[in-house]
């Protein structure tokens, strides 16, 4: 499986992004990963790599405390696509943001798309 994310650019703060992240690859895979959670992480300068949202093929979706209420995460399996909408956006959510799942037990990273907001 391939994840491809996308959407990422400068925004000032109080603004909104959507963040795309598309998968490609053989149809067992796409059809493994829409068992398994999506998750949206980031990745700020001089920071680890943290835990943004997750959403499961049921059940209502996960939010880390610092963007609760702000940022939606959404996915359509028809599309192999998950999505995470940024609202209200602030100077720290600068990071590189990348997407991931699980295929076969396995994990999967997408490329990271930077969000740049300016103050």
């Amino acid at each position: 499986v391939q994840l491809q994310a996308s959407g990422g650019g400068l925004v000032q703060a109080g603004g909104s992004l959507r963040l795309s992240c598309t998968a490609s690859g053989s149809i067992s895979s796409l059809n493994n990963m829409r068992s398994n959670a999506m998750e949206w992480y980031r990745q700020a300068p001089g920071k680890q790599r943290e835990w943004v949202a997750r959403i499961f093929r049921t059940g209502p979706a996960e939010y880390a405390d610092a963007v609760k209420d702000r940022f939606t995460i959404s996915r359509d399996p028809d599309k192999n696509a998950a999505y995470l909408k940024m609202n209200v956006i602030y100077p720290e959510d600068t990071a590189v943001y990348y997407c991931h799942t699980m295929v076969f037990a396995s994990p999967y990273w997408g490329q990271g798309t930077q969000v740049t907001v300016s103050s």
